[in-house]
Formats: structure tokens, C-alpha cells, sequence
């Protein structure tokens, strides 16, 4: 009877510590976008747009689109939003090169005190490179976005061939 309760006690420790694991995986992986604010600076936004893009579904359908939108102008997300209708551009032809993509490299081509642009070059699932034109802008209006930098601009790519 001694051995029984021991062996049921380590199995109560046992289950217990399963649950404590279950649980901490279940909360790490539930990620929270990054929010703009104005400690970042206008490369790291298009860095951490790239990133969300490059990871797409990870932690969750269509998440890397979602950071994405954090850091879009709010006169962009009049042309390019809601959210929804933003996923499916992105989903288009147009931009599905951008998600899931393998690498990226950002190199910045003019500053002002308001307006940063950039060229990004990505490399595609399909091994293909495509170049873009970047533009990320000071925001200024009252509220919680002032003095972040917000993306305004995404050219449509350049195919700049294949990879291999």
C-alpha cells in the first residue's frame, strides 16, 4: 500500500509538470505584434515588416501580414485597408513574393528629416529576386502613432531573375 501511494505521488508530480510545460508552450507561442512607437527607427520598421513577411504563418495564419499592417501610414491603409482587403493584396500577384520569402536585403537610398527610402531586394520561394522601393514617413497627427515611422510606400516589384 506504502509503494502505492509513492507511485502515485510521483505520478501526480509527473502530470503536474506536463501540465506546467503545456501551458508555458501554449503562452510563448502566442507571439504579440510589435506596435510602432517612436524609439524605432525607419530601417528597423521595414526590417521587422520583412520579417513578419518572411515567417508568414508563424506564429499564426497570415501574422507576418498582420505586423506588417501595424506599421502601415494611416493615409496608406485608406488605399490599401481594411485589413482583410490588405491580406488579399498581399495574397496577389502582385505581392506574394514577399511572404515566405527566403532573404531580404535592405539598403537605405535617401534620408530626410520626415522621409527615409529604401531598396529592398528580396529572394522568393520560386528562387527568383525582386527588387522594391521602400518609403517609410514620420507620422505627426496627435494620438498614439506620433512621431512613430510608418511605411507609405511598396512599389510593385522588379523581377530581377532567377537565382539560380
Amino acid at each position: 500500500m506504502k509503494k502505492f501511494f509513492k507511485y502515485s505521488f510521483y505520478g501526480l508530480i509527473y502530470l503536474v509538470i506536463i501540465f506546467f510545460l503545456a501551458i508555458m508552450f501554449i503562452v510563448t507561442a502566442k507571439a504579440d505584434l510589435i506596435k510602432p512607437n517612436d524609439n524605432i527607427e525607419p530601417y528597423q520598421v521595414v526590417k521587422i515588416q520583412l520579417s513578419g513577411l518572411m515567417k508568414n504563418d508563424n506564429p499564426s495564419i497570415d501574422y507576418g501580414i498582420k505586423q506588417t499592417w501595424e506599421f502601415a501610414h494611416p493615409l496608406n491603409k485608406k488605399f490599401t485597408g481594411p485589413l482583410p482587403r490588405f491580406i488579399n493584396m498581399l495574397k496577389s500577384d502582385s505581392y506574394k513574393m514577399l511572404l515566405n520569402h527566403l532573404d531580404s536585403k535592405v539598403i537605405e537610398v535617401f534620408r530626410s528629416n520626415n522621409k527615409h527610402g529604401f531598396e529592398v531586394t528580396i529572394l522568393g520561394e520560386d528562387k527568383n529576386y525582386y527588387k522594391f522601393k521602400w518609403e517609410v514617413e514620420k507620422y505627426y497627427e496627435e494620438g498614439p502613432l506620433k512621431d512613430c515611422w510608418l511605411t507609405t510606400l511598396v512599389s510593385n516589384p522588379v523581377s530581377l531573375g532567377s537565382s539560380v
